[in-house]
Parts: C-alpha cells; sequence; structure tokens
C-alpha cells in the first residue's frame, strides 16, 4: 500500500486530471444528451471496465508492448478514431429515421459495448498508466504489481465518479433543453458531430501530427 501522503497527492492528482475536459468526458456526455442518464451512466460503466482491463495489462507489462511498438500504437489509434467517426455518422444518420431506434434495454446494452471498445482503442489510456502511475509507487513497499493494481482501481474509481459527475450535470442540462422541441430535433445531430469531432481530432492530433 503506498504512503499516505503519496496516496493523498495521487488522489489530488487523479481528480484534476479526470475532471478536467477530455475526450471521454466529451463522450460520456454525448451519450447522457443523446439517450438520457442511463446511457450515460453505462458509457462511464465501459470506461471503467476498460480501465480496470488496462490496470490488469499494466500489472502484466503487457501493456508495455503496445506503447513501445510504434504501428501498433498507430493502428490502435487508427482503429478507435474510425470507430467514433462510425458512431459520428450512425447517430446522425438515425436523427433522419427516429423510428430505427432500439429500447431503452439494447440501447444501454450498445452504449456499454461501445465504450469498452473506445477506451480500449485507447492507448493514451496504456500510456497514462505507465507514465502516471509509476511515480507513486515507492520501492520499499509492496510489490510493483501490487502498488501499481491498487493504483490502478483508486483511479478507476476516482475517473467513473468524475464521469458520473457529467452525466448529473448533462443531465440536468439535457432536461431544460428537452422542454424545446427544436432541441429534440437536434440531439442526435449535436452527439453525433461530437463524436465525429473526437474522431477527426485524433487522427489530426495523434496520427497526422
Amino acid at each position: 500500500m503506498p504512503d499516505v501522503s503519496l496516496l493523498a497527492a495521487f488522489c489530488v492528482a487523479t481528480l484534476t486530471l479526470t475532471l478536467s475536459p477530455g475526450p471521454s468526458n466529451l463522450y460520456i456526455m454525448a451519450c447522457t444528451l443523446n439517450r438520457g442518464a442511463r446511457a450515460g451512466i453505462a458509457a462511464a460503466s465501459g470506461m471503467a471496465i476498460g480501465s480496470v482491463i488496462y490496470v490488469l495489462l499494466t500489472c502484466a507489462g503487457l501493456a508495455t508492448v503496445m506503447v513501445y511498438s510504434e504501428w501498433l500504437f498507430t493502428l490502435v489509434k487508427l482503429t478507435g478514431a474510425a470507430y467514433l467517426i462510425f458512431l459520428g455518422l450512425k447517430t446522425l444518420n438515425q436523427s433522419r429515421a427516429p423510428a430505427l431506434r432500439c429500447n431503452e434495454e439494447q440501447v444501454r446494452t450498445n452504449v456499454l459495448r461501445q465504450s469498452l471498445f473506445v477506451e480500449l482503442t485507447n492507448p493514451k489510456t496504456a500510456l497514462f498508466f505507465l507514465a502516471f502511475l509509476p511515480q507513486f509507487v515507492t520501492p520499499h513497499g509492496a510489490s510493483v504489481s501490487v502498488q501499481l493494481l491498487t493504483l490502478g482501481i483508486i483511479y478507476t474509481l476516482l475517473a467513473f465518479a468524475s464521469d458520473m459527475l457529467v452525466v448529473g450535470l448533462c443531465r440536468q442540462l439535457s432536461a431544460q433543453l428537452n422542454r424545446s422541441a427544436h432541441f429534440a430535433v437536434w440531439q442526435d445531430r449535436i452527439a453525433g458531430m461530437v463524436l465525429l469531432g473526437l474522431g477527426a481530432a485524433i487522427i489530426v492530433m495523434d496520427v497526422a501530427g
């Protein structure tokens, strides 16, 4: 178990990072505005499951392979960006044919699956765990794997709480905006444009750059 003061510093740093606007926050925001709070919770849950998987991979040392393999790193980035663009186009198309929407249970299942894939195809998550977590590992404490696992689980829980805050705020915003019939028409379009923007941004900044 890490030192208490070191653990407190880790929690503060984690909350600062997770509360800062980023792709995951925008993705969860889009899901919540488009499908409601339950879809937002499903998206946050998928992200959390993806984080746990990366924690386990990092502890096993497998994530290092991906981070230091340039072609694999680029391939994962392109896959994730392409998937976000696909989801954006699908959501925009759905805005033209709302009758094709799934029932609520199917929506939550689809969002959970999609957000898990989005998180697993985000190589920055692996890079984050490899670059950030080791800064808080003490050589005289428990084994490195145990410390990484502990810190990773704490990070996942704090990130999930941060994501749930985003869901709550977007739920309130959506409730206010839903009173407008004009906004109801644009819900899918806004969510689709956010997802398209995320995919395009990843390609431009991380791949083309």
